[in-house]
C-alpha cells in the first residue's frame, strides 16, 4: 500500500497551556489526515469512561485477555463520539483502514475489534471514541494563533507512555517544558 503524505499527517498537536477550549485543554492529538478540505485527528491522552471490555460487551464480542479488556478507551475528540477509531501498527487487512504512515494505521471497521477480542489483532493498538476535526484552513489558523505546538509522532508516546504523561512528554520531544511557561506554572 502506498502512502501519500499530507502536510501534518503523523504529527502531534500539543495544546499550549493557554488553549481554553475544554475539548482540547492540555491535550495531545495525532493528525491522521490533513488536506485542502481540513484535518482529522485523535486525542491520544484523554481517557473516556469506558474500558475495552465494556466496548466489547456493547458490541456483543466475547474474548480478549484481561489486560486487553481492562485497557482504557480514549475520548478521541468531540466529533462522532459514538464512533470507534482504532489507531494501530501492523498490516492493513481490515475493511476500513487509513494508512497514516507505512507503519501506523487508523481503522474504523468492526473487524479489527473482532480480531482483537480473538487475540488476532495488531501488536499495538489504542481504541478511541470520537475524533477531532478541523475545517478547511481552520487548523492552519489555530497554528498561527499559537494554540498548538507540533512534534513528530512516535510509537512510544502513542502506545507505551501513561496517558497523564503524554502532554508533557510530547512537548519535551521538541525541547519545551511547560513548567517554565507562565500560563501553566502560574508565575512569571
Amino acid at each position: 500500500m502506498s502512502v501519500t503524505p499530507t502536510p501534518l499527517a503523523n504529527q502531534l498537536l500539543i495544546a499550549l497551556p493557554a488553549l481554553a477550549d475544554s475539548n482540547f485543554a492540555r491535550s495531545v492529538a495525532l493528525i491522521c489526515q490533513h488536506d485542502a478540505d481540513g484535518a482529522m485527528g485523535l486525542v491520544v491522552n484523554r481517557p473516556s469512561e469506558y474500558t475495552l471490555g465494556e466496548v466489547f460487551g456493547q458490541m456483543g464480542l466475547e474474548g480478549g485477555d484481561p489486560s486487553l479488556r481492562s485497557q482504557i478507551v480514549l475520548a478521541g475528540g468531540p466529533v462522532h463520539p459514538e464512533r470507534g477509531f482504532v489507531l494501530h501498527d501492523g498490516g492493513s487487512q481490515w475493511d476500513s483502514t487509513l494508512a497514516i504512515t507505512e507503519r501506523l494505521f487508523l481503522t474504523t471497521s468492526r473487524d479489527i475489534l473482532e480480531a482483537m477480542a480473538r487475540g488476532d489483532g495488531p501488536d499495538n493498538a489504542i481504541v478511541a471514541l470520537g475524533c477531532a476535526g478541523w475545517g478547511s484552513g481552520q487548523l492552519e489558523q489555530e497554528l498561527t494563533e499559537n494554540d498548538w505546538l507540533t512534534a513528530p509522532a512516535d510509537a512510544e508516546l502513542l502506545f507505551e507512555l501513561p496517558l497523564d504523561a503524554r502532554w508533557q512528554a510530547a512537548a519535551g520531544r521538541i525541547g519545551v517544558d511547560f513548567a517554565y511557561l507562565a500560563d501553566y506554572s502560574g508565575h512569571a
